[in-house]
């Protein structure tokens, strides 16, 4: 639809086409616009059209006598009248309009005319407007029915005055005949009745003069004009125009003029409408022209003045009246509290309820200048339920609930009166007994936060029970909605977690609350709140915490005290009774007394040398673990050094390891003590450094006492090799916590960089390069990049693996030259094991295509195995789907110049491949394996890789890395071209849980090779073997009902890693064993702590495995044969869900549980491994 503004002096074409039919837009000439028309006109004088448009255009005056016609010739054509504002001849002297058609001005609105739409609305039923003139002014004069709420706004639009002519000439006077009785004739301005001739000028307008310069944007809108006609807040009714600007700024218009009040009123604006009377002492309707309303607009803008309904309240423009409690009155409120906790997992106890009920008694004790209000909350009459003893399971209501007796002090406590300083809403300060109950006083500030809010919507940071928070209103009527987002909640730091977050608990709260206000006065309140918590690897262990307050207004209000005397409000307080102490509104933490738990000292008076349980494969000595570490928490130090130094020495490992767990302060001074590393067994040493190592979230002080122990002392190569690398997994984990400033970061920093610049020896650079990666600080990746360039071929491997490790933020363009150089040797020739180290940095960290094509052209000139081994890396980064460069590796593939035999036609025995293991709903864990072999059939480098995805994260729990080197000099083969001749060598590292371990050496030369064959006990040599701490998390969760819920998890893993090696000359046999043997043992708990109820859940999960690879090699043959073997023995698993409550003297607990096996079973690596095992195994039992 067209809008009638006053624009311009030019009628443009464009507008014109807007309004008419589809068919009838590509007519450009007024002439052939009006034969076009004509011929489209069905009956005679009526537009035919799919739907009905309208034809909202206004009579442009005619010019003067003796003017130019061709103006008026260009902006006017003649059609059927159809809803037009009149039909008469034109002025004198100007073109003669025939009866019945309209002649359209397109910018200039009708003055005063019909609204947009009525021509729409009645064009189908009446027909020619003309011609039914009568009936359409009878029907726009009868009153109309209400109409629904989004329409309102339309239908109690004002009329609007007539725009003025911006091209009119002086006003000429003209008859005009007497409105219609009963009809409404503000809608019409003069001149618009049928058959009457239309004057050249509109009365009271005068053309503008020349320099009047205005832009489009400062002319009104239809809808803006309108609105700023009945602005209620000016004195217009709901149907009356404001006066124009001139008057409401007090100017006297000019006689003469339709602003001046002796201009006499038009006949047909004299008479105001039956449902627009106006109120006494308001203005009477005067015609405003475009320039008035554009002017008024802007002066209402600059004031501030936001037009609107007189109908519409506040609370539907998103406010309600400032909140305030009256004086001399008493108000009841009662309060209702339901707290619930279960299980997500069935089958399993029914849980822990507890339902609360009091009255609530407040009244306005002081009130200051400024609004703000002292208000006195006081619990009367509390009464408490839970949940009868016996056991219901998840779909039973269970038996009727049992009332909590509450001892004469608690109900003491809990009549104390708190105090708030509140305005309309708002919680400014609380104040109470600082020395009462923490949990009586919590339970205060949750019903204190019942009274924090706002009037307004918006989003705005809140101080409750649960903490500063950012909560977010919506208002409608008479209702407010709080949305609270409780992951935004600052409180005081009362807990930690695991720094790997596969390690910790998933967490997902919400919390909204609906408040009913009337007449200022807060009637309801409802605020429901929810928690489901979960250990990341294992949903289906989860507890949900539900929690529901109400707060209802008793009506009607009681006579209540007066108010109190006082010039300020630490007057008033301190004129109270209970003289009451400011307080925070933030609940304050609560630490249970567990009276069930055990002690060292207990376990002390009990212990008769008994030996303790230390097979760490099975989950007992897993459970042992972790009760160690909860007696050693709460310990003092004379007590956990008695116990290192009573129990057996075969024992001392076990408890060394739990006292480093616990890193409490008394643990940690114990082991500064005990440990003399210039005298105690290697053994012992080692297992301290390594347990710090794999600390979940080590301390300062941790860190502290490992730079101690290896500061100034001479210390056997392993031990010293060992602490290095246990001091950079340490920094790494500090500055994943943001502990980087630490001075004694600062120093485990220096300590290993200074090392390396002093370091001479091979071995000890690749030890230091091993501790840099494992702290994986951004500022050592130059250091790391002028070894990987620079250094001999152990160094440049140690460096590149080193530089694997980072993520991908870290690897910048600088770290890609530099492997690029590598990779194509740009500088100096590399061992084949670098340059692919150097090939999959740069594949993995959104490589470039030019890189990716590089790569793939460059294995045309490789050996075959070197090449096989890299295109099957390509291959399986395409069917990866979480692989950062698939698609561009895809876009690639894509051209056949690169995709086709020649390339992908190799025939080596090497091979890359990688595929799921176990995948659950929350973990998937994968398993890789890398073979790379010489080209005469000799292993090379093998990479076995198992890692766990859960929630995004990504965690290398195991790898293992076996690398031969010198095998083709001992066979007679030649080397490459260009190759240094390697020493014979065979070793293994290993890195687990991200932490890269010391390398392991089985042979070096020739002459050490003999002596472990002919020497070999047979036994497997240990790689790791202990227990480790990965799940450790502690969270508190204040509720906003002002209840705790403290949420705890320990997981411990006992892991026992051996490798074997066995070399059979006379066989030309080679055979390696990698068994991985452990226990998971997983505590999750949540305690509920509340004045009259304090209830646990617990669920308990453990696990047992037993995972083997091994792999034969025959190499009387060419080629060699090799045969790989992964295979899982089977699982045995249980889980246990425990309900404890207690509540005064009573106590229950409920426990179910399940257990159950998983088969063992054995993998298929790939087709071609299949093939050459079946060959070797059936010759084998033969």
């Amino acid at each position: 639809m067209m809008r009638g503004h006053c624009r311009s002096r030019t009628c443009g074409t464009p507008r014109l086409k807007r309004t008419l039919p589809a068919q009838s837009r590509a007519v450009s000439t007024p002439r052939t616009l009006l034969q076009h028309l004509r011929r489209q006109a069905q009956p005679p004088g009526v537009l035919r059209s799919p739907r009905p448009r309208p034809l909202w255009l206004c009579s442009r005056p005619s010019p003067a006598p003796g003017g130019d016609r061709r103006g008026q010739r260009r902006g006017a054509a003649e059609l059927p009248a159809q809803g037009s504002c009149g039909s008469e001849p034109a002025s004198p002297g100007g073109r003669t309009s025939s009866p019945g058609l309209l002649r359209i001005v397109p910018r200039t609105p009708c003055p005063g005319g019909l609204e947009p739409g009525d021509t729409e609305r009645r064009h189908s039923r009446f027909g020619s407007l003309p011609a039914n003139r009568e009936r359409l002014l009878a029907e726009k004069a009868a009153p109309r029915s209400p109409q629904p709420e989004a329409g309102r706004m339309r239908r109690l639009l004002p009329p609007l005055g007539p725009c003025s002519a911006r091209d009119s000439e002086t006003p000429s006077s003209s008859s005009r005949p007497s409105p219609q009785p009963g009809r409404d004739t503000s809608r019409l301005s003069s001149g618009a009745q049928p058959g009457t001739a239309r004057p050249a000028t509109l009365p009271g307008t005068e053309r503008p003069p020349p320099s009047d310069t205005r832009s489009k944007r400062d002319e009104p809108s239809r809808l803006g004009r309108r609105l700023l006609a009945r602005d209620p807040r000016q004195g217009g009714d709901r149907g009356q125009p404001l006066p124009p600007p001139s008057q409401a700024r007090g100017d006297t218009a000019k006689p003469g003029t339709r602003n001046s009040p002796d201009t006499p009123p038009s006949p047909l604006t004299a008479a105001p409408s039956a449902r627009s009377e106006p109120r006494a002492g308001a203005q009477p309707s005067a015609g405003r022209t475009c320039a008035g309303a554009a002017s008024e607009l802007r002066h209402r803008h600059l004031a501030g003045l936001r037009p609107r309904s007189p109908l519409r309240s506040d609370a539907k423009a998103g406010n309600l009246q400032l909140l305030s409690f009256q004086p001399r009155t008493l108000y009841q409120y009662r309060y209702s509290l339901d707290v619930q906790l279960h299980h997500t997992s069935t089958p399993s106890p029914w849980g822990a309820w507890l339902q609360a009920e009091t009255l609530i008694h407040l009244h306005r004790l002081w009130r200051d200048q400024g609004g703000e209000e002292l208000l006195q909350v006081q619990i009367r009459d509390l009464k408490a339920q839970h949940q009868p003893e016996e056991e219901r399971s998840q779909e039973s209501t269970g038996g009727s609930p049992v009332e909590i007796a509450l001892s004469p002090e608690a109900r003491a406590a809990l009549q104390q009166p708190v105090f708030i300083f509140w305005n309309s809403g708002k919680v400014k300060a609380f104040y109470g007994n600082g020395a009462e109950n923490i949990l009586i006083s919590n339970l205060k500030r949750g019903i204190i936060s019942l009274f924090q809010l706002q009037p307004h919507a918006g989003t705005t940071v809140e101080e409750d029970a649960s903490g500063s928070c950012q909560v977010t209103y919506t208002v409608s009527n008479h209702s407010i909605t709080k949305t609270k987002d409780l992951l935004s909640c600052s409180k005081p730091k009362s807990g930690f977690t695991s720094i790997n977050k596969i390690f910790g608990v998933e967490w997902k709260p919400s919390s909204r609350s609906q408040y009913v206000v009337k007449d200022s006065l807060l009637q309801s309140v409802l605020a429901e709140e929810s928690h489901v918590l979960a250990p990341a690897l294992r949903s289906r262990s989860g507890i949900k915490i539900s929690s529901r307050q109400q707060l209802q207004l008793v009506s009607p209000a009681m006579p209540g005290p007066a108010e109190v005397s006082g010039h300020s409000l630490k007057d008033v307080l301190a004129g109270t009774e209970a003289r009451p102490q400011p307080l925070g509104m933030a609940s304050l933490p609560f630490r249970r007394v567990c009276t069930h738990c055990p002690s060292l000292r207990a376990f002390l008076k009990d212990f008769d040398g008994r030996r303790v349980k230390t097979d760490t494969s099975k989950a007992a000595t897993t459970w042992q673990f972790q009760r160690f570490i909860q007696m050693l928490r709460s310990a003092k130090k004379r007590d956990v050094l008695q116990l290192l130094r009573t129990v057996p020495e075969e024992t001392r490992p076990f408890l060394v390891e739990a006292a480093v767990a616990t890193q409490s302060v008394a643990s940690l001074a114990a082991l500064s003590d005990f440990l003399d590393f210039s005298k105690e067994p290697k053994s012992l040493q080692e297992k301290f450094l390594y347990t710090a190592a794999f600390s979940p979230q080590p301390s300062g002080e941790l860190l502290q006492l490992v730079l101690d122990k290896l500061d100034g002392k001479q210390l056997a190569p392993e031990i010293w090799e060992t602490g290095i690398i246990a001091v950079g997994s340490l920094v790494g984990k500090l500055c994943q916590q943001k502990l980087c400033g630490l001075q004694v970061v600062e120093r485990g920093v220096e300590t290993i960089l200074r090392g390396l610049r002093g370091a001479k020896e091979e071995p000890l650079v690749v030890i230091y390069l091993l501790a840099l990666g494992n702290a994986m600080l951004p500022e050592t990746i130059p250091t790391l990049l002028d070894h990987a360039e620079d250094g001999p071929t152990a160094v440049t491997a140690a460096a590149t693996s080193a530089l694997q490790r980072f993520p991908a933020p870290h690897i910048s363009s600088k770290v890609k030259q530099v492997m690029r150089r590598i990779f194509h040797q740009k500088r100096k020739s590399y061992d084949k094991t670098c340059r692919l180290a150097a090939a999959e940095i740069l594949l993995d960290n959104h490589p470039l295509s030019m890189d990716v094509i590089n790569i793939l052209l460059a294995t045309s000139e490789m050996e075959t195995e070197m090449a096989t081994f890299l295109l099957l890396k390509v291959q399986n980064s395409l069917r990866d789907h979480q692989h950062v460069a698939k698609k561009i590796m895809k876009d690639i593939m894509g051209d056949p110049q690169i995709n086709n035999y020649n390339f992908f036609s190799k025939v080596g025995i090497s091979s890359s491949f990688s595929g799921p293991l176990t995948v659950t709903q929350d973990l998937t864990s994968t398993f890789g394996l890398d073979l790379l072999f010489l080209e005469g059939g000799f292993l090379r480098k093998s990479v076995s890789d198992f890692s766990l995805l859960s929630h995004g994260q990504r965690l290398r729990a195991a790898q293992v890395t076996f690398e031969a080197q010198g095998m083709e000099s001992m066979m007679g083969e030649n080397l490459s071209e260009g190759e240094e001749e390697p020493e014979l060598m065979a070793g293994m590292s290993a890195t687990f849980f991200d932490v890269q371990l010391r390398p392991v050496v089985f042979f070096q030369g020739y002459t050490d090779l003999m002596a472990k064959v002919l020497l070999s006990s047979g036994e497997p040599t240990s790689v790791v073997k202990g227990n480790l701490l990965l799940m450790d998390h502690h969270q508190v969760i204040p509720l906003q009902s002002g209840l705790q819920v403290t949420i705890k998890l320990l997981g411990g893993l006992g892991l026992d890693i051996s490798a074997d090696i066995d070399v059979s000359v006379w066989e030309q046999e080679l055979k390696t064993s990698v068994s991985a043997r452990g226990s998971l043992a997983m505590d999750f708990q949540a305690e509920l702590d509340s004045p009259f109820l304090q209830a646990t859940l617990r669920s308990q999960t453990e696990v047992e495995t037993s995972i083997h690879f091994d792999t034969k090699l025959r190499f009387s043959s060419s080629p060699v044969l090799m045969c790989l073997q992964l295979r899982e023995e089977q699982v045995p698993y249980r889980e246990v869900f425990t309900v404890s409550r207690s509540a005064g003297s009573q106590s229950s607990t409920a426990r179910k549980g399940r257990r159950g096996t998983v088969p063992g079973r054995e993998f298929a690596l790939h087709q071609t491994n299949s093939k050459v095992c079946n060959l070797l195994l059936t010759a084998e039992k033969e």
